[in-house]
């Protein structure tokens, strides 16, 4: 049964940091990709990045290119996303999820998720 347990939010002042991390048990990350995508109160949920773990590959939301870094720990089956010079509007329920390829596009391709974490960006 595959799983994905996210952790690491919490409340952050603007342009502080956070390290997001989204352990995933029953696949192999080798042969999937995982994204992560949040939800802020009364928004639809977006994609923010996402990486194929078969090469590396990686993709970002243009919102968030140049602060967030996706990348992946094997020997941990752990996906991170560190996020930097955060701001105000990155407030919100982050989640990863499991998918064949990475892909921002479509939420289609994406079967498995975790429960999710907050993130509070504020003074």
């Amino acid at each position: 049964q595959v799983q994905l347990v996210e952790s690491g939010g919490g409340l952050v002042p603007p342009g502080g940091s956070l390290r997001l991390s989204c352990a995933a048990s029953g696949l192999i990350l080798d042969y999937s990709a995982i994204g992560w995508f949040r939800q802020a109160p009364g928004k639809y949920r977006e994609g923010v990045s996402c990486i194929n773990n078969s090469d590396g590959s990686t993709d970002y939301a243009d919102s968030v290119k140049g602060r967030f870094t996706i990348a992946r720990d094997h020997a941990e089956n752990t996906v991170y996303l560190q996020m930097n010079s955060l701001k105000p509007e990155d407030t919100a329920v982050y989640y990863c999820a499991t998918a064949p390829m990475c892909t921002l596009v479509t939420m289609t391709p994406y079967e498995h998720w975790g429960q999710g974490t907050q993130v509070t960006v504020s003074s």
